[in-house]
Parts: C-alpha cells; sequence; structure tokens
C-alpha cells in the first residue's frame, strides 16, 4: 500500500479494497496500477489525458487532496466539498487535442456519467483545457456544454 503525499481522511493510505479494483478511468488495469500511483505521488500523468482520467477517478474515490493538488494555481479553489450522493460510474473521452509528451497545453472533451444517491442518472459534458505548471500537467478550466 502506497502512502499519499497529499493529506487525506485515511491517513495518507489508500484503502486495500480500493486499490485492487478496477480503475474508475476506464483503463483495464487496477487502481493501485493506473490512477492510485498518480494520486499518490509515484508517478505523474504523461500526458493532459492522463491527467483528465486520473481526476475523473480522483472525483471517483473523493480524493479532495488530489483534485486541488492538480488544478492550476491561478484557477485552484481554496477548498473543495464533493456530493457524497453523487456516484461517478464511467468515463467517456470524446476528443483530445493537444497535450502529449511533448505539448504545453491541450484539451479534452469528456463525458463523464453517474448516478445519484435517489437512483437517477445523469452526465456531465465538459471540455477541459490543460497546461504545464512547473513542468507536470494540471487543470486549468473547462466549459461544459
Amino acid at each position: 500500500m502506497e502512502r499519499s503525499p497529499y493529506p487525506t481522511g485515511n491517513n495518507g493510505r489508500m484503502p486495500s479494497s480500493r486499490a485492487a479494483q478496477r480503475c474508475p478511468c476506464g483503463v483495464p488495469l487496477t487502481f493501485a496500477e493506473c490512477c492510485g500511483r498518480v494520486h499518490a505521488g509515484i508517478a505523474a500523468a504523461a500526458t493532459a489525458e492522463a491527467l483528465m482520467r486520473s481526476r475523473y477517478s480522483a472525483f471517483a474515490v473523493g480524493d479532495t487532496a488530489y483534485l486541488i493538488h492538480s488544478w492550476h494555481s491561478s484557477t485552484r479553489p481554496a477548498d473543495l466539498t464533493l456530493d457524497p450522493g453523487q456516484h461517478w460510474a464511467h468515463l467517456e473521452i470524446l476528443s483530445t487535442s493537444g497535450g502529449g509528451l511533448l505539448h504545453t497545453e491541450g484539451s479534452v472533451e469528456f463525458r463523464a456519467h453517474y448516478r445519484t444517491a435517489d437512483g437517477r442518472r445523469g452526465s456531465m459534458h465538459e471540455a477541459s483545457r490543460f497546461v504545464r505548471e512547473h513542468g507536470r500537467w494540471v487543470y486549468l478550466d473547462g466549459t461544459q456544454t
């Protein structure tokens, strides 16, 4: 089990039950092999899409510390509260532009599907912008449609 550099409600550790589950981002790896490594600071997101997937996973597992850490310093909120009644169920990547290993900016259009505590289903469609800050990918902003 890896220790996260970000403060969490679980003493910075990834619960072993979560680590063994399939990663919420949709890549066919476990959370520990995929986004869990990025959340824990063991690996960096190599592309804008990889960062977007790690942020989606952070929403899915409730890792607000990672979400704030992966936000650009000029647009980062002071704090963040997630809706405990919203369960993120599935991620669709619709398109990407830039955001590769040699780029300094990129965008990812995605649709994130969720269920609410009362069983209603919905989705969020966003075009997100990412930039490199201090050499690492961070979320700048997004436009929901």
